[in-house]
């Protein structure tokens, strides 16, 4: 009767094997599976009777072989569970997802549980595989780091423009100056702002006078490098901070942008808009006691440059 009785319960731990929604594989010392339940089948094409005394590496080469071996001996000799979670390696089989994820992750997101067995005998003689699938929680993690990542973004950037905000900009060079101060590395400045802008907000209306300040921020930063710093300073008044480059090098910077900027026209209704903009060029010396001086000299240049006529480029001596 006892005897019935472990057969039974065998059948009942089958049963529930069969039907969990998680993986199972049981495998001997030498990596050939002798339990492959129906999620596995389901998952991977492959059934049981194709799977059971199959090496795990020759149905599935993809899986790192010295990395996984190496995770269940140490599991094997310590007699402990060992774990692999979807952040480290995001699968262990490379399976489709069919999750309802709006196509989110192609393929499936694991955690592993590695579960050495003993036998009767107290010898370690199998390894028994569990294998979860966490899409799901992985492709909303996924999202919610994307999400945060790109509210940071937008906290370090102006609304209208998407160039660096004043703040964050102005931490950028205080970053650039501390460098120079240590590697002495030249650092030159550009501040420019828009010719008579008021004029085009009084004449074209606001809406023509915002689209005036994208534009000129769309050339700006098309002309500017990856390494290149360019922000809004305020209103109609822009800066792009030049790392590694001579004073010779923001000059050229600034015509070539100064340039740009007039040959551009918007078309308003109907009519055309062109505006123009006054720049000042200034480099970083050993003799400024902060970052601030920079700016101070950038912007007595642009001053000079509008007091010279406007639509030109004044370069600090």
């Amino acid at each position: 009767m006892a005897a019935q009785f472990d057969i039974d319960e065998l059948h009942w731990l089958l049963d529930i094997v069969q039907s969990i929604d998680v993986g199972v594989v049981v495998m001997d010392r030498d990596y050939r599976i002798e339990v492959w339940n129906s999620f596995m089948e389901n998952h991977s094409g492959l059934g049981s009777a194709q799977a059971n005394e199959s090496s795990l590496f020759e149905l599935f080469p993809e899986i790192d072989q010295s990395w996984f071996t190496q995770k269940v001996e140490t599991s094997v000799m310590l007699g402990t569970r060992a774990f692999t979670i979807w952040e480290q390696r995001p699968n262990l089989f490379r399976f489709k997802s069919y999750q309802p994820i709006t196509g989110l992750a192609d393929e499936m997101y694991q955690n592993v549980t590695i579960l050495p067995l003993r036998s009767s005998t107290g010898k370690t003689d199998h390894v028994c595989l569990i294998i979860y699938d966490v899409t799901g929680v992985a492709v909303n993690k996924r999202q919610l780091e994307s999400a945060n990542t790109k509210l940071r973004e937008l906290a370090l950037r102006d609304g209208l423009t998407g160039l660096l905000n004043r703040r964050y900009w102005e931490s950028c060079l205080e970053h650039e100056f501390a460098r120079h101060q240590r590697y002495d590395n030249e650092v030159s400045l550009v501040m420019f702002d828009i010719d008579h802008f008021k004029k085009v907000n009084d004449t074209f209306g606001h809406q023509a006078g915002d689209e005036v300040i994208r534009t000129t921020a769309r050339l700006t930063e098309q002309l500017a490098r990856e390494t290149d710093f360019c922000g809004r300073y305020g209103g109609e008044e822009f800066v792009v901070l030049l790392p590694d480059t001579s004073l010779e090098g923001a000059q050229q910077f600034a015509e070539r942008l100064r340039q740009s900027v007039e040959r551009q026209q918007l078309d308003h209704q109907g009519t055309p808009l062109t505006f123009t903009i006054s720049l000042g060029v200034a480099r970083l010396t050993d003799a400024m006691e902060n970052y601030q001086a920079l700016i101070e000299r950038a912007d007595k240049a642009l001053y000079q440059s509008k007091e010279g006529g406007r639509n030109r480029t004044t370069v600090a001596e």
